[in-house]
């Protein structure tokens, strides 16, 4: 631990003192390769904070945490912002790759299909499109996990409590992604074609252009295919894309967007949960990495579509409005097979099979409006916004059962070959019905020249309607009023201080042992910080401490299902608190070599002394990082990055009883390297978990494990016109 920490310490140091990097005064000739080199991978942020085609690693401006366009120095929470030459350098495909390098957050992987995300201790459940809330549903995931992030421009990450723009004040982290738009004037087009391990074969096309002569309509499209196998026995995927938008300056003044999106996810030997972490006897399970529980004709497929419009205005007072509607469905179609039980040592025998279908929708509408702008007061220029959502949620999942089960037999050699059994009439599942309603204001007072308050609130309404599966229904109907602090101290022409306060509201879609609701989280959080911001913005600096306290946290019940269901049951941890620190730094450090590093670390117990969350790792390390070569050389750009987690461990229940089962700490190393063949035509290769390490990517979920993905190599090829 310490040959890691005190190295990244040190590093650290440099970023929040970045002159110890860059020379003061550079000669002419260095002056003049800094220039020649900035011209190509960096270029100045737009307004609107967007990241494409800048180079960079980080963004001028979000409106993730207040709603208000403010620097992430400016901002008086922990941001984090994953750019679209982030996104490209590390070759992610998936919201689940981009979160697994994002500082502060772990990914955590239920079975091939599903993940949850979790910071601070928490599980993260707000998540935004274009600052616009909206629902997750990750026990009947309908492909958010598998989420393609060549539609978006950025994913900004605030971690902390987000409830003035969210609504549910959960005190983890809000994930807004933000689409990509037609900007271009003039005919733009990215074309890629990659290929890599396990027969992964990917291609997609990026296409812009002007609608009308003076390019005030201007259109974009992107579509994606991709056909890959994997490390694991009999599963692969297909995935389709398409996205289209078209923005149009209606007047000088005014501009709408309108854009629709698909994806389609057609996966085969879909596992539903892991494999057994011990044999009959008591003794710890080894299984091949490539060890697959699904069966031949397993798939949890799913598909994305969606439309959205937003209609922007701006006065002559420089006051905005906006006003942003969306629409989405999310469709599954999940046969599966669920295997429990300890097989034999020697004989294999004495695991159990239970094959369930299930099939339906999420349907989704959310609405935001808000106004926001700049006024005087006492002789001062401050900043307002107003706003108000709503966001309506109505899903109805059906189930068939089979009609007969056969034996497992020997698992010792599973292969898969389990034949698909016949299957019942359907019959309800799921019908839930959510809703939420909120107003929200914030103000951002410029006290001094150097000191800057942001106060704010919001008030939300909560209704839930859930029916069971015998008919009964259960209702929620909650209102909270969730207010927002924040004070910055501007203390040095680039450092800023900031202390910040909200209180945590969160109705939980988490039920016990009895399939009682758990009653909504509350509590509240403080963070408090130093952030730098230098060389024009280029590069970001931050370091963080916080506390969270809260009541009625969700923590797994082992041993217990909710009635009725396989669903895992949960009890709610009363006096729970969660401490810790962070510290990150992103963007240009010095000409040609882009960074992105960051160290965070929690602990957390509740009111009885009881460590909390404990499958989510209390410390992480990960950083990234690419370096142009100068001269005749600038052509390759090198890269790579290393990502650290601490041990997790959970109870689980064995053949002998509840036992303590974990992960030790371990780290995976990834490279890239890219040469420009020419101005359009460039190739780049990708290698992940460089060393081939093997590791738990899951443990103790369903009282079972699985592994996560050995050594990959991909070779990418791009051309942009």
């Amino acid at each position: 631990m310490k040959g890691l920490i005190y190295p990244l310490a040190g590093g650290m140091i440099l970023c929040l003192n970045p002159v110890m990097v860059y020379a003061d005064e550079p000669g002419k000739a260095a002056e003049e390769k800094s220039e020649e080199t900035l011209e190509v991978i960096a270029s100045p942020f737009p307004a609107d904070g967007s990241t494409e085609y800048t180079g960079s690693y980080t963004t001028g401006s979000t409106t993730s945490s207040t709603g208000l366009p403010l620097s992430i120095r400016e901002t008086p929470q922990s941001v984090s912002v994953m750019t679209s030459q982030r996104i490209k350098d590390e070759n992610m495909r998936s919201l689940v790759d981009v979160m697994a390098s994002t500082p502060g957050i772990s990914a955590y992987n239920y079975d091939v299909e599903r993940y949850s995300f979790s910071s601070r201790g928490f599980s993260i459940t707000n998540y935004q499109y274009d600052g616009v809330p909206t629902s997750f549903n990750t026990g009947y995931d309908a492909g958010e996990s598998a989420i393609d992030p060549i539609i978006y421009d950025r994913i900004d990450v605030v971690r902390g409590a987000t409830g003035l723009l969210t609504g549910a004040g959960n005190p983890s982290a809000s994930i807004n992604l933000i689409r990509k738009h037609a900007n271009s004037r003039e005919f733009m087009a990215d074309i890629t074609a990659s290929a890599g391990s396990w027969d992964a074969y990917r291609t997609t096309a990026d296409l812009s252009a002007p609608l009308s002569d003076s390019g005030d309509v201007r259109g974009r499209i992107v579509t994606a295919w991709e056909d890959s196998k994997s490390f694991l026995d009999g599963y692969g995927k297909k995935k389709k894309i398409f996205y289209g938008v078209i923005d149009a300056d209606l007047t000088d003044d005014t501009s709408l967007s309108l854009g629709a999106n698909y994806q389609d996810n057609d996966p085969e030997g879909s596992s539903w949960g892991g494999f057994p972490l011990w044999y009959a006897d008591g003794g710890r399970t080894d299984w091949r990495r490539s060890l697959n529980i699904g069966a031949d004709w397993t798939s949890w497929a799913s598909t994305t579509q969606g439309a959205f419009a937003t209609l922007k205005h701006h006065f002559n007072n420089d006051w905005n409005l906006q006003i942003s509607g969306a629409h989405s469905r999310h469709e599954i179609d999940a046969k599966l097979l669920f295997m429990s039980g300890w097989p034999d040592r020697v004989s294999g025998q004495g695991m159990s099979a239970s094959p369930s279908w299930y099939f339906g929708d999420r349907k989704q509408n959310s609405l935001d409006a808000k106004a926001s702008g700049p006024f005087s007061l006492l002789g001062r220029e401050h900043e307002a916004v107003v706003g108000a959502s709503t966001k309506k949620q109505k899903s109805a999942i059906d189930y068939r059962g089979s009609a007969s089960t056969i034996p497992v037999g020997n698992f010792l050699k599973w292969n898969g070959a389990y034949p698909e059994p016949d299957w019942t009439d359907a019959s309800p599942s799921s019908r839930q019905t959510e809703r939420q309603d909120g107003v929200y204001s914030a103000v951002r007072l410029s006290l001094a020249e150097p000191l800057t308050l942001i106060i704010g609130g919001r008030y939300s309404e909560w209704k839930t309607r859930d029916i069971k599966s015998d008919g009964g229904s259960d209702n929620i109907n909650k209102s909270a009023f969730t207010p927002y602090t924040g004070l910055l101290y501007d203390f040095a022409e680039n450092y800023t201080a900031y202390i910040s306060y909200t209180s945590i509201f969160n109705p939980q879609s988490s039920q016990d042992k009895n399939g009682d609701w758990l009653e909504p989280l509350d509590g509240q959080a403080w963070e408090s910080g130093i952030k730098g911001e230098f060389f024009g913005g280029r590069l970001n600096a931050s370091a963080a401490v916080y506390q969270i306290e809260q009541d009625n946290l969700a923590q797994i019940d082992t041993n217990h299902r909710v009635p009725g269901t396989t669903n895992q049951a949960y009890y709610a941890a009363q006096g729970t608190r969660s401490r810790g620190f962070e510290l990150e730094t992103s963007g240009q450090i010095a000409p040609g070599w882009n960074i992105a590093a960051s160290w965070t670390h929690w602990t957390g117990e509740d009111n009885q002394g009881k460590p909390i969350s404990t499958n989510q790792p209390r410390t992480l390390i990960k950083g990234f990082t690419t370096w142009q070569l100068p001269g005749r050389w600038n052509s390759l750009t090198l890269g790579g990055g290393v990502n650290w987690q601490s041990e997790v461990y959970t109870l689980a229940t064995g053949p002998n009883g509840n036992e303590r089962v974990s992960q030790g700490s371990y780290a995976t190393t990834n490279l890239m390297a890219r040469y420009q063949f020419t101005k359009n035509l460039s190739a780049q290769l990708n290698v992940n978990n460089l060393f081939d390490y093997k590791y738990y990517n899951q443990i103790g979920f369903y009282s079972q494990g699985a592994w996560g993905a050995g050594r990959s190599v991909v070779l990418t090829g791009q051309y942009l016109y």
